[in-house]
Formats: C-alpha cells, sequence, structure tokens
C-alpha cells in the first residue's frame, strides 16, 4: 500500500510542512481507507500565518475593489472546470453522493459569482449640506485579518460562504478546515494559487483545537466565522469575543416540519426522504422531525416509511447509491445510541434502524434511513441533534399546535411547513421561531445573495454568513464630516 501523504499547510504563498507532531488520518468513510495525514498544526504555525496575512493585508486593503474581483472570476471558472475532480474529492473523504457533491460546489460557485458584485455593494452613501459647508459621507473599509473555521459535512461550499467575500472586501485570511476533511480545501486552494492571487491573502492552517484557540486568541485576528456544534459555536463566539473579535458562529439544528391534512401526498413524501435522508441526514438543513396535523398522520407515517426502506445504501461514487456513510465510526455509533435507546423513551422504530452491512463496504459507516414514531417532545430523540438519516414523527391535532410544538426547540434553523392553504402558510412563516423557512419545501437553504440566517441555538452573533450581511461583517463604516472653508479654498 502507499504510503498516505501528509497534508501541508498553506501559507505565505507557499507549501509549508507542519511542525507538529500530532498528526491525525483522513479516513475514507466508506471503506476505512486512509487518504492522508493532517497534522494539528501550532500556535507558532498560526502567528506565521496572521503574520504573512498581516503583511499582505497593507497592499490588498488598497487595492481597487474592481480589481480585488478579478481574482474571483477567474477562481469560479476554474471551479467550474474542475467540478468532476473537486466533487470526486468531496465524496472520497466525505461520504456523500457524487452528485450531493456536485450539489454543493454549485452552491460555493453561486457565492463566489456573487461576491464578484463587491464593487456595487461596497457603495457607501452621501449627503451634503448636512450644514451650511459641511458635507457627510460614509464608505467601508476592510475588518483587517479573518478567521475562517469549517465543519466537515460541506467541505467544498461552506469555507465559500465566507472566503470570497472576505478578500473582495479587501480583507486577508486564514482558513482552517474541518481535520476529517482537509484534501477538499488543499484541492481549492491550489485552485486559487492559479488565479495568481497576491501571496498572504489567503493562507491555509490544518489543525484542532489548539490551532482555533490561537485563533480566537491571536490580537490581530479581528473577525471568526465559524459552523460547527451549536457547543463548539457557543465556545468560539464566547472566546472570541472576550477576545474583542468580530464573531459569527453557525451552530447546530433540530429542524421540524409540519404536514397539514391537505399537503400533496407524493410531493410531501419525497421531499422529506430528500430532505432527511440526503447527505445521510449530515446537513444542518435536513428534516429530522416531522409533526403531522390531525389525518395528515394516517397518510404520511406508512409512505415516508416505505421511502426510507427503499432507499439504496452504498458508496458516493456508485451508480443508483442514495445514501452515503456518516463520517467515522464514532458518529455511526452515536447515531446508532440514539436509535437503540428510543424505546426507552416510549418511541417506537417503524423503519430502519437496523445494523446495516454494504457488500463490498463491509467495514464502512452506514447507518440505515430510520423512521421513529411517537416521539417525545422532550425526550433526547426530540431535542437533540443526531446528525444522521434518522427522522422523529410527532402528532397535532392542529396548526397551532403543531406551532408551539416547533417553537419549544432550543435551536432555531429551519422550519418548513407544507400545505396548500395560503393561510396556514403565512401563519407558520409568521410565527415559527426560525431563521430560514420552507414552505412546500424540504431545505430551505438561502440563495448566495441572502444570508444564511438561524436563531436561537442555531447562531451565535449578528450578522450571518452570505449576502449582505457578509459585507456587512468584513467591513466597518467610517462616517466622514467635512468642510472646506471659502478663505482656504482660495489659497489654491
Amino acid at each position: 500500500m502507499t504510503k498516505a501523504r501528509l497534508i501541508e499547510n498553506y501559507i505565505d504563498g507557499k507549501w509549508i510542512a507542519s511542525t507538529s507532531t500530532e498528526i491525525q488520518d483522513v479516513i475514507n468513510p466508506a471503506n476505512q481507507d486512509v487518504l492522508a495525514k493532517v497534522p494539528l498544526s501550532t500556535k507558532n504555525e498560526i502567528n506565521h500565518a496572521v503574520e504573512a496575512a498581516s503583511t499582505a493585508l497593507i497592499d490588498w486593503r488598497d487595492t481597487p475593489a474592481t480589481e480585488r474581483v478579478q481574482y474571483l472570476f477567474k477562481l469560479k471558472t476554474l471551479f467550474e472546470e474542475n467540478l468532476d475532480e473537486l466533487a470526486r474529492t468531496i465524496t472520497l473523504e466525505c461520504g456523500k453522493t457524487l452528485a450531493e457533491s456536485k450539489g454543493e460546489l454549485q452552491r460555493a460557485i453561486e457565492n463566489i459569482e456573487v461576491a464578484c458584485g463587491i464593487p456595487s455593494m461596497l457603495m457607501g452613501s452621501n449627503l451634503e449640506n448636512i450644514a451650511r459647508g459641511i458635507d457627510e459621507h460614509m464608505i467601508r473599509q476592510p475588518i483587517g485579518v479573518v478567521g475562517i473555521i469549517t465543519p466537515f459535512n460541506f467541505p467544498g461550499m461552506i469555507p465559500f460562504w465566507f472566503l470570497p467575500y472576505a478578500i473582495a472586501c479587501g480583507n486577508s485570511c486564514i482558513i482552517k478546515p474541518s481535520e476529517k476533511v482537509p484534501l477538499t480545501m488543499v484541492f481549492a486552494i491550489r485552485l486559487l494559487e492559479k488565479t495568481g492571487l497576491p501571496k498572504g491573502i489567503v493562507n491555509l492552517v490544518n489543525g484542532g483545537k489548539e490551532t482555533v484557540d490561537a485563533m480566537l486568541d491571536h490580537p490581530q485576528i479581528k473577525a471568526i466565522s465559524f459552523v460547527g456544534s451549536s457547543e463548539v459555536a457557543k465556545y468560539i463566539y464566547s472566546r472570541g469575543a472576550a477576545n474583542g473579535k468580530r464573531v459569527q458562529a453557525q451552530g447546530g439544528a433540530k429542524n421540524p416540519v409540519v404536514i397539514m391534512p391537505d399537503a400533496d401526498p407524493e410531493m410531501t413524501t419525497q421531499i422529506i426522504a430528500d430532505s432527511a435522508f440526503g447527505c445521510a441526514g449530515q446537513r444542518c438543513l435536513a428534516n429530522s422531525l416531522v409533526i403531522t396535523v390531525a389525518e395528515a398522520k394516517n397518510t404520511f407515517s406508512e409512505a415516508i416509511c416505505e421511502a426510507a426502506t427503499n432507499r439504496v445504501l452504498g458508496s458516493g461514487f456508485d451508480k443508483g447509491v442514495q445514501v452515503g456513510p456518516v463520517i467515522n465510526a464514532d458518529s455511526k455509533e452515536r447515531i446508532q445510541s440514539f436509535i437503540n435507546n428510543a424505546h426507552t423513551e416510549n418511541a417506537k422504530v417503524i423503519a430502519g434502524g437496523h445494523a446495516v452491512s454494504v457488500k463490498d463496504y463491509e467495514q464502512g459507516n452506514f447507518v440505515a434511513p430510520t423512521v421513529i414514531d411517537n416521539v417525545n417532545p422532550e425526550g433526547n430523540i426530540a431535542t437533540s441533534e443526531i446528525f444522521g438519516p434518522v427522522l422523529g414523527l410527532m402528532h397535532a391535532n392542529t396548526l397551532e399546535e403543531a406551532i408551539a410544538m416547533v417553537n419549544k426547540g432550543r435551536y432555531g434553523n429551519m422550519g418548513c411547513i407544507f400545505t396548500n392553504s395560503g393561510p396556514a402558510a403565512r401563519k407558520f412563516r409568521n410565527q415559527v421561531d426560525a431563521g430560514n423557512i420552507g414552505i412546500n419545501i424540504g431545505v430551505a437553504a438561502p440563495m448566495a445573495f441572502f444570508p444564511f440566517s438561524g436563531w436561537n441555538e442555531s447562531f451565535y452573533g449578528d450578522l450571518h454568513a452570505q449576502g449582505a450581511h457578509a459585507i456587512e461583517f468584513y467591513t466597518q463604516t467610517k462616517v466622514i464630516a467635512e468642510r472646506w472653508p471659502k478663505e482656504w479654498s482660495r489659497t489654491f
């Protein structure tokens, strides 16, 4: 077997071997093959990256926005030209199907496209003659060196919720991808190199908690963008804010979907199955709880069980596969424990739930798509982010009761409703405590020109990823009041 290569960091335009002695295997979740080895970089390596980013920032912040975005135009083209190979890298280290990998890359490309419009989005405001002979206007300037910390589940998309906007606004950055899936970002940085982007503007430092803490504590890093679990998001926000940083920290989710009796049964079942079991349930916008209203229970429960049972598991590279493996053996064990303990909460597994082995991938981290009925609203299945292909069912008599059940949850990433009633949809979207709302939509993922919203324990901060919020986050406003007395003007 070929010896697994050790991944390098990318600092100041050069690929550099880490000095860390802590090394972690990068594992293919479909078969446990070791794909590479990733270093858990030290505080000193973060310091080196910050020094490079700070030096590069001096010229970059004064580079016209119209010039900065030219590198993003090139990057968009390179992503499109290398989409298939990038998608294969995602599937290899993350486990999702090739179609899912290509889908997330399209989202990354959309964010690069939106960031290409930075020159118009950075425009300030101007008001002449606020008083006699005095004008006032506002401009936006970059905030400085920023840190980006991303999760394992969307290694090709989530970094690009942040990176294009950060550099287009005139900042330099340091990105730390998840140590579980570092290869995708290595590929993306090599594409970024081909654009001719000046050295030091984007730096890649692999690592774990020590690396993250070094980013949170470094005084020259002015802002932190993060996506991960709520527990870690709260930690990132607290420590970063305590150190005077601007922080946007996207956390976990438990996304409920309400099904009204008038919902189209076939469409509803198909969309919810795709949402709940797609990406092996490892996405923060997966439908993980269904609340049926009145007689909707009778038609939906059986249909979603059939959909779960018919899902095809396997390697994301194999034709016809709909559900790939979860990220690692620990995750598989954790998910299975929720399923195995359902009966302790008086819930009942009505589809899946069994141990599963996939031919030719017997060592893979596969979890059967599972449906659990009569979920206790106060129990672990209803309140915990399971992050696997597990769907819980609860039941309500009225829409008002269903909305109350939704709003008892600690998270607030997304809520969805399936109905043909305009008044029901309007009531739901106005009263549900969630930042992203879907109406007859299973994954209410905002387009790149909208912010990726999130409420309650799904988000810590004020400004979200993407679109106009990203511009606000990565810039600071400066208001200028000026007077030019007549006697001065006659001097020149």
